[in-house]
């Protein structure tokens, strides 16, 4: 199948996903297949995920392309955490609201 082809097959199947927060979108990027995923009116930038080849072929291309896109669902959130408990620098000094001392 011509990159086009394959092209037009991703974003045919992203047609049938629809979300109140997101966007999703596909581009090709020098031969390889990106699928994006946008936070609806947001200047957070989108997360990229590049499909294999070998998915886009794959007898079972909409279960790899659904895995795919839940999997980068759940990693673009939690590439949005501007802190987490492992940010030991960030939450040395920090103490959340709830167990503030009166007067601290």
């Amino acid at each position: 199948m011509p990159d086009s082809d394959l092209l037009q097959k991703v974003r045919n199947h992203l047609l049938l996903y629809e979300h109140p927060l997101l966007n999703f979108s596909a581009r090709d990027n020098n031969g390889a297949i990106e699928v994006l995923i946008n936070l609806k009116n947001s200047t957070i930038p989108p997360y990229v995920l590049s499909i294999h080849p070998r998915d886009l072929e794959h007898p079972q291309f909409t279960w790899h392309l659904q895995r795919q896109l839940y999997d980068g669902l759940h990693d673009y959130f939690i590439e949005m955490f501007t802190r987490t408990p492992q940010s030991l620098d960030q939450n040395r000094d920090f103490q959340p609201e709830a167990e503030r001392l009166p007067g601290s």
